[in-house]
């Protein structure tokens, strides 16, 4: 007994929460079992993820081309229509997929207890599934066993648990999500149709501005698709709390695809200019939910309530697009470069949103199960992939965004805005991979779960002031060292709760 004691006084040290990015890292590129399941989550989530800022990088590129005017009038239109759509996207997904991943493991575990009293020991383990997510493709598996190994007197009873394994799940969160999603989808449209020239003005495009036709036009033509980016964001969360992220991942590229063969179709061919670039966007975001719903209606039912805090998600978010604001207030040619160097910079820092998917499914499931060797080895290790892919993406933004910035417009001035802001796009990217990480991994259990952190608060706040009086100060080179020094905050906020084992990672203290 006092040995046993010593032991756990000389690893005392380890059991320090912060201790946690630390453990184990010698296995960070180790294709373990826990390797192999955030990877086989989070490479189609990733993949998923980035496809849409793609597609934006080259309607970003195609638009380019028209002229830098309409490329800034569309740089604020997008920054307008991404922070409305964030306040209901991050809690809508983020909630979405914990909860589903918490409800699939506890009914997957429950369905195993009750087939546990009528099936025999031996092989037939291997038939179970690990989840109900399985049990539709384990069915065919479970008639032919039962019909060549028992009688004839056995077939009904193997009919009746057949018939059990094919009922559509009981997933409350999932059909709430999207009937709060459609519904959200509807008021946002509303809202930024009824609202798009005065929301512009607060954005610093006055109605003088050479921006403010292109912009209005492309604004209420992309709002009329925000009932369906809502809906296909809300059947993604499900999907990604069954821990398929690979479903998603075809009908996006399906839709981004459709998305960049039209858009030169309706720009050029058309001659329909920025409007043809947002018709465009909208067809994608119109077909890309329906095969999603249809397959998620054939796996769930029922509806139930939806509760979210969104404190925490403005908090987060609002600073974007202020900074958004500032650069439009400072012309046409300012705000097109950092429409260039911010679509740059989500559509790689959503790789780490990939990590943070698998890292916040995984977890979801270990909570429900009480695993929390398999939580702390979780949080782990996708921590420190995010740290790895943060440099990773760092060293291939420096080297390669210098030669690919004239994909995007050809006007000199905007060009030379786009090099000065290489370095800032870059050298962030470790500190945004751990803050996506951080944040997303266990945003579904911040929201619901457990108060909203006042650091969140404080974090903005902070950033607010930096952007206000760095962008008057420095300009676009001010906009985005008060963006760096936001990021930062975020990472440091994340750290501190692991660091005291606050809020979602209370766990490293038990």
């Amino acid at each position: 007994m006092d040995e046993k004691q010593s032991l756990y006084s000389a690893g005392d040290w380890r059991r320090i929460p912060i201790c946690t990015f630390f453990k184990d890292a010698r296995l960070v590129f180790k294709l373990d079992s826990l390797g192999r399941e955030i990877l086989s989550i989070a490479l189609p989530a990733a993949m998923a993820l980035t496809a849409d800022p793609i597609a934006s990088l080259v309607d970003t590129a195609f638009i380019g081309q028209i002229g830098p005017v309409e490329l800034a009038a569309v740089g604020v239109s997008i920054a307008l229509f991404n922070q409305v759509s964030r306040i209901a996207i991050f809690p809508l997904v983020s909630v979405t997929t914990s909860f589903v991943a918490e409800e699939d493991t506890l009914s997957g575990a429950s369905s195993q207890v009750e087939e546990s009293g009528c099936l025999e020991a031996g092989p037939l383990w291997m038939l179970k599934p690990k989840s109900s997510y399985h049990k539709k493709t384990l069915s065919v598996f479970w008639v032919s066993y039962r019909w060549n190994v028992h009688n004839s007197d056995l077939i009904g009873e193997s009919l009746n648990i057949v018939k059990e394994v094919h009922k559509r799940r009981h997933i409350p969160s999932a059909s709430s999500a999207l009937f709060f999603g459609g519904i959200l989808g509807i008021i946002q449209a509303i809202l930024l149709i009824s609202a798009a020239k005065p929301l512009l003005n607060f954005m610093g495009v006055t109605s003088d501005s050479p921006m403010l036709h292109p912009a209005q036009h492309y604004l209420t033509l992309r709002s009329l698709g925000a009932p369906a980016v809502l809906l296909s964001l809300a059947t993604q969360g499900v999907f990604r709390g069954f821990k398929d992220t690979k479903t998603p991942l075809y009908a996006t590229v399906a839709g981004d695809v459709t998305n960049i063969a039209l858009d030169p179709l309706f720009m050029f061919v058309f001659r329909m200019g920025v409007s043809g670039a947002a018709i465009a966007h909208v067809n994608l975001k119109l077909s890309c939910p329906l095969s999603l719903l249809f397959l998620l209606l054939l796996l769930t039912s029922v509806i139930s309530y939806f509760q979210v805090n969104v404190n925490v998600v403005i908090a987060v978010t609002f600073c974007v697009t202020l900074a958004a604001s500032l650069a439009a207030r400072q012309g046409s040619t300012s705000m097109a470069a950092f429409q260039v160097c911010l679509q740059v910079w989500l559509a790689v820092s959503l790789l780490a949103d990939g990590l943070a998917v698998a890292g916040q499914a995984i977890l979801a499931g270990a909570f429900a199960n009480k695993d929390r060797d398999k939580a702390t080895a979780t949080a782990s290790r996708v921590l420190q992939m995010g740290l790895v892919l943060g440099f990773a993406l760092a060293f291939i933004l420096g080297t390669g965004l210098h030669f690919g910035a004239k994909l995007f417009t050809k006007d000199d001035n905007v060009l030379h805005l786009i090099k000065v802001g290489i370095p800032f796009v870059a050298l962030t990217q470790p500190l945004n991979s751990l803050a996506f990480v951080l944040m997303v991994s266990t945003l579904g259990h911040l929201i619901l779960h457990i108060q909203p952190s006042p650091w969140w608060v404080v974090v903005a706040i902070i950033s607010i002031i930096c952007l206000l009086i760095l962008s008057s100060a420095g300009g676009f080179i001010g906009i985005w060292v008060a963006l760096t020094i936001y990021m930062s905050l975020r990472a440091f906020a994340g750290f501190l709760r692991i660091g005291t084992g606050s809020g979602p990672w209370e766990f490293l203290r038990s």
